[in-house]
């Protein structure tokens, strides 16, 4: 199994700072509306601030889910299967990619040299060559 290899994702500093500012934001809305509610001075805009405030804190959120590193996706590699077919009278060899239906002693088309029908001998997976 191999792992597809990205370059890491930096975050910028741009990006951070924009963070923190409407992080100071949302929160000095959030304190401006409670202190508007325990002292009961204009309802309206204390309920302004505090939609204001919770809005400011639900795009932080998003924001800070969309800088998290991505999972890294696995690449499955599918081996090469091959099928070995075997002529019994001349003893004639032919190797050929695995085709689904095929089975051990399944009898196949003509042998290329006499003729006689060839009969699968061996299905094997292909070796894989270890990488150092």
């Amino acid at each position: 199994m191999t792992t597809k290899d990205e370059p890491a994702r930096r975050v910028s500093s741009f990006y951070l700072a924009i963070i923190l500012v409407i992080f100071i934001l949302s929160l000095s809305a959030l304190y401006i509306a409670f202190e508007n509610i325990i002292n009961q001075s204009d309802p309206g805009s204390s309920y302004s601030f505090l939609a204001v405030g919770f809005f400011g804190l639900a795009l932080l959120g998003y924001m800070l889910l969309q800088t998290r590193p991505k999972p890294m996706r696995a690449i499955v590699e599918t081996p090469r299967v091959i099928t070995t077919l075997e002529c019994p009278k001349c003893d004639f060899k032919n190797i050929r990619d695995f085709q689904r239906g095929d089975y051990i002693f399944k009898e196949t088309g003509p042998c290329q040299k006499c003729d006689e029908t060839m009969k699968i001998t061996a299905i094997y997976r292909e070796a894989k060559k270890k990488e150092q």
